[in-house]
Parts: C-alpha cells; sequence; structure tokens
C-alpha cells in the first residue's frame, strides 16, 4: 500500500488536467473537489489549494498543462480574444470532454518519456488546447482572457476560510487585492491583532479542537493546518496551552 502524496501549492497559471491513474482530492476555495482516474478538470489562475494524491495500487498519474498569461495576451491580440463577462462560477470543475478533447490527451501521451519537450511545441499544443476549450464550452472566453489581477475582497471572510494555507503574508495581500501595507492595516484593525499572530492562534485553536474532540493525531492535522513540521507545532501548542498535543488524546 503505497503512501498518499499531500500537500499545498498557489496555482499562478490555468491547468488543465487529465488523470492517467488513481485518485485526487483537492480543496480550493473552501471546496472540496474528488476527481478519479479518466476526469478531466480546469483549475482557475491566483487560487490557494490543498491536495491528496492516493498512491495505492499503482500510484497516481495524470497529464496537466499550465496555459500561461504570456501565450493568453500574445492570443487576445492575435485573434481579437476577450473576457465578456467576470466567470464566478468556481474555482475548479470537471470538463465535459468530447472526442477533440480526448484526442488531445492522448497526444500528449507520446510525449510523457521525453526529458525534455521542445518550447516551440509546448507552445503551439497550449495555444491548441486554449481552442479546444473554447470549442467544448464558449464561457471558457471569459475565464482565460480575463487578465484582471485579484480585486479587493472582504478580508474577514477570506482570512477565516484561508487560514490554513502556509503562504506569507504577501501572497495573502496579495489574494484579497491589498498592497503588503494596505493589508497589514486593514488586517490589524479588523481583528486587532497582527496576521501573524492571528494565524497562528487560529491554526493551533482549530488544532486543539480536532485533537481533543474528533480524537486526530497530531501527526495527522499539523501539515493541514499550515505548520510545516511536527516539532514546530509541538513547540507551539504547549506553548499555547501548557501541554503538548499528545497529552490530551
Amino acid at each position: 500500500m503505497g503512501k498518499n502524496i499531500e500537500g499545498e501549492a498557489f496555482i499562478t497559471d490555468h491547468i488543465f488536467s487529465y488523470i492517467l491513474h488513481g485518485k485526487h482530492d483537492v480543496w480550493v476555495g473552501g471546496k472540496k473537489y474528488s476527481f478519479q482516474e479518466g476526469d478531466f478538470r480546469f483549475f482557475k489562475r491566483n487560487q490557494l489549494s490543498k491536495y491528496v494524491k492516493n498512491t495505492d495500487n499503482g500510484g497516481f498519474k495524470s497529464i496537466a498543462v499550465h496555459i500561461d498569461q504570456t501565450t493568453l495576451k500574445e492570443m487576445s491580440k492575435q485573434y481579437s480574444l476577450f473576457a465578456e463577462e467576470t466567470y464566478s462560477e468556481g474555482e475548479a470543475f470537471f470538463i465535459q470532454p468530447d472526442h477533440k478533447l480526448k484526442g488531445f490527451v492522448e497526444s500528449l501521451t507520446h510525449y510523457l518519456q521525453e526529458p525534455k519537450v521542445d518550447e516551440r511545441i509546448v507552445l503551439l499544443k497550449t495555444q491548441e488546447l486554449v481552442f479546444l476549450l473554447l470549442e467544448n464550452n464558449p464561457s471558457f472566453k471569459n475565464i482565460l482572457f480575463d487578465f484582471a489581477e485579484p480585486g479587493k475582497i472582504d478580508l474577514e471572510a477570506f482570512m477565516n476560510s484561508h487560514y490554513r494555507y502556509n503562504v506569507s503574508i504577501e501572497r495573502f495581500a496579495f489574494l484579497t487585492g491589498r498592497s503588503l501595507s494596505g493589508f497589514k492595516r486593514d488586517f490589524e484593525k479588523l481583528f486587532n491583532t497582527s496576521p501573524s499572530r492571528w494565524l497562528i492562534r487560529n491554526r493551533l485553536e482549530d488544532a486543539k479542537y480536532q485533537i481533543e474532540n474528533k480524537k486526530e493525531k497530531p501527526s495527522e492535522v499539523y501539515l493541514e493546518l499550515g505548520f510545516e513540521d511536527l516539532s514546530h507545532f509541538s513547540y507551539a501548542y504547549k506553548k499555547a496551552f501548557g501541554y503538548a498535543p499528545n497529552k490530551r488524546i
């Protein structure tokens, strides 16, 4: 039995992906998505995500294409492709594939064993994918060709649903549509404490609840709650509550 692969990531580019083998749970925007072999899926850019890749029964394997902003801006200029409205129906979703998308994925499998693929081929395949997605669902135009950066959003709602992510204060500022100084100013006005102290306190309170009420093990919760290693988590937990996390299980 393989060990599941867990982690978190900031999705910088739009991502199209197809699962060749295995199962994949992803949390984006406070919502859990469960994918399995044969699923076509799409992730919007500028999102925080957590994931678990199931490695049982042969492991996990997928094909992913990152659709970068430079390519999309060049296509927008060359083919007059522009977003007509803001797409707000989800940060990640399944794609109902047609025969062309299936053929596209099959064409990519020939490159899986290559140590390095010619950048010109990568560009052409990315452009091909964009046109296939637009043909599959015209609403993709409002996702792919929306070049706006995150606007100023509700800080309290965002932080309460994203405090478990182990990312920098600068990243939180960017995702809430603020400069670093503006983020710190708004944060302290709202929460009456600094972002770093608030994040640690909320993560530890969450950990305490999971350990004492849901009987989770410290080794099962520390990564989920944004701590980099178990020893740091145990030290912070004992400092906050006066006893080690494994003392109340």
